[in-house]
């Protein structure tokens, strides 16, 4: 069996791009061959079988020469037309499997999301797919309106948290935020609107009257990160921010288990990778209440400054931490091996 991965890969470091990472890890581990096509706007050289093609056409010359078996399409945010020309061209190679996973919190609640239906494009080239992964029941619920068989679906959550992948140390500018401010309140994001990040900054603000050795640390990167910079330049309480870009996930990791509350707030939201993985490390987590949190959040019921700073203030009066969880979410990527391998026995078949 080998497996072609599509989709975002890091730089930068995201969601999505966990994932994938997880399940090319997991697949090498097995001995199971796995290249990369990154479909994202940043560019590298070609390396160690991962690759930025800079074209449609030199994008589908990868899918016509490259060696695999299954190929998996991996669409974050929306059914772009683009990505879902991507997916019908991956859908057009003879002789290979195919699989989409769509790690869309907001869409089916979204205007696009209400439109699905058996008789549009979306739902044409969806059901091409032979396996569709959804990271959450919504997800799994819009494949049906796109017209999917049952048996093509799977429910299978995106995190996973691997043992081995915090690093041993943080980055010196981290670090020196850290000794140097306490609590220490992270948020991990994309700096886009509805992950809410100014909000976090403002109610900071207020935040220090209590806590005046209150430290927010701002791991991402995204289409506001020059706004953001210039908001907290502005403000006065500036040397308590640190916006740190894009931070490898090992480094994310370790700043997450460091951190003495993490923050998710969101217009809307899946079931968030760093949110587990904040959980894990037994961290207190304040999350928008999106209807699928796991147990052990801080759930606010919508992002706005008053209730942020009513749970950040009982958390870090009370001190009540989450529990660490034992959860690591490591069976969710051998689920995604075994589909593989069940697409490779129908193909033998």
């Amino acid at each position: 069996m080998r497996v072609l991965l599509l989709g975002p890969y890091p730089p930068p470091h995201g969601g999505v791009q966990t994932n994938l990472v997880a399940i090319r890890r997991l697949l090498f581990s097995r001995g199971v061959p796995c290249s990369v096509i990154n479909l994202t706007r940043f560019r590298k050289e070609a390396a160690d079988d991962i690759y930025y093609p800079k074209s449609a056409l030199e994008l589908l010359w990868m899918l016509v020469r490259l060696k695999y078996d299954i190929l998996h399409l991996h669409i974050g945010g929306n059914l772009s037309t683009r990505l879902l020309l991507v997916g019908l061209a991956s859908t057009l190679m003879p002789g290979r499997k195919t699989v989409l996973t769509f790690h869309s919190g907001g869409y089916p609640t979204s205007e696009a999301g209400a439109s699905a239906g058996r008789a549009t494009f979306r739902g044409f080239v969806l059901r091409r797919f032979d396996r569709l992964i959804g990271v959450n029941q919504e997800l799994t619920q819009l494949y049906r309106k796109f017209g999917a068989e049952e048996t093509k679906i799977r429910l299978i959550f995106p995190h996973a948290v691997i043992r081995d992948s915090f690093a041993p140390s943080l980055p010196d500018q981290m670090a020196g935020f850290m000794e140097a401010h306490k609590p220490n309140i992270l948020t991990v994001s994309g700096l886009e609107p509805e992950y809410e990040v100014p909000l976090q900054i403002d109610v900071l603000g207020s935040i220090l009257d209590r806590f005046p050795g209150a430290g927010l640390m701002i791991v991402g990167t995204g289409s506001l990160e020059e706004k953001i910079r210039k908001e907290i330049e502005n403000k006065s309480y500036a040397e308590h921010i640190l916006l740190c870009g894009d931070v490898p996930h090992a480094i994310t990791l370790r700043a997450i288990s460091e951190c003495d509350l993490f923050l998710r707030t969101t217009q809307y939201d899946g079931d968030s990778i760093s949110v587990r993985e904040a959980l894990y490390s037994g961290v207190p987590v304040i999350a928008t209440d999106n209807g699928m949190r796991p147990q052990g959040i801080h759930l606010i019921p919508r992002p706005e400054p008053e209730s942020l700073k009513r749970a950040i203030e009982e958390v870090l009066n009370h001190g009540t931490p989450s529990l660490a969880s034992a959860e690591t979410g490591e069976r969710n990527i051998e689920e995604v091996l075994e589909l593989y391998q069940e697409l490779i026995s129908e193909s033998k078949g």
